[in-house]
């Protein structure tokens, strides 16, 4: 998603002010939920909303701004219009001192006397509940990083690069196996993203006779950031391969769709 140009397109001030409906309202939520970015920018709209309805509403006429931007969001809602390529928001050179005046006032008025939209969303409770998510996350991402810092620096992990096969010579992985806890942990930084419809699938070997076992697919490795995947291994491999195949698996390997290939080193 270019989350970029879903910023510009306007649809976030729409959102803070109340005026979309409700299924758009669920939409903008969930993409606040999977895109940081766009959460920070909801934030900074409603912290630039509270900035300047504090400075200018004692000192206005509200009952004709109010009718103004009443009049504004029915209109709004008639055309739903929304371009698509609008500049970077900004209060000032957006709208000038003027529509500046009509709308951070109307959202003031929109954000305490709407009840429709109260009974919707509270955005106050919605920026909270994703705030704890963002640092729900961080705390899990740093519980992993020193997990994977200690499994590193442990002498008895045994380290296996898997070398590309092929075709796909170019690609590369690495097993770090922690016998002691029956685990792996692959970095697949290495490999491209699977087509649609395809998985990789991660392969414990013994070589006399070649003998594979699956160790199960990387159904996430396009979400997943890092591309370090934890996966449980109680068998006693003498090597790992890496192959492609269709989404849910094989029951054996795909072997000219094998990507990567590394034996354990006997010593």
């Amino acid at each position: 998603m270019d989350t970029k140009a879903y910023i510009d397109s306007g649809i976030l001030e729409l959102y803070v002010a109340g005026t979309l409906s409700e299924k758009e309202n669920q939409e903008v939520y969930n993409l606040m939920m999977e895109h940081p970015e766009i959460l920070q920018e909801v934030l900074e709209i409603e912290a630039s909303i509270i900035k300047l309805t504090s400075a200018v509403a004692p000192s206005t006429n509200k009952n004709k701004i109010f009718k103004a931007v009443k009049d504004h969001v029915g209109f709004a809602r008639k055309s739903k219009v929304i371009p698509m390529s609008k500049p970077k928001y900004n209060w000032i050179t957006y709208t000038g001192w003027a529509a500046a005046v009509i709308l951070g006032t109307g959202m003031f008025w929109l954000i305490s006397q709407n009840k429709q939209l109260q009974s919707d969303i509270q955005i106050a409770d919605t920026q909270q509940e994703l705030l704890e998510i963002q640092i729900e996350k961080s705390k899990n991402s740093l519980e992993e990083a020193n997990t994977l810092i200690t499994v590193l620096r442990d002498d008895n992990i045994t380290q296996i690069p898997l070398a590309g096969q092929g075709s796909f010579a170019s690609t590369y992985a690495k097993v770090y196996w922690d016998k002691s806890s029956k685990r792996i942990f692959l970095d697949a930084q290495g490999l491209p993203e699977p087509p649609e419809g395809k998985v990789y699938q991660v392969w414990s070997l013994k070589l006399s006779p070649l003998t594979p076992t699956s160790l199960g697919t990387i159904d996430n490795f396009i979400s997943d950031e890092n591309k370090i995947f934890e996966i449980e291994n109680l068998n006693e491999s003498e090597a790992f391969g890496i192959t492609l195949e269709p989404a849910g698996g094989s029951e054996t390997p795909t072997m000219d769709q094998l990507y990567t290939l590394g034996v354990v080193n006997a010593s």
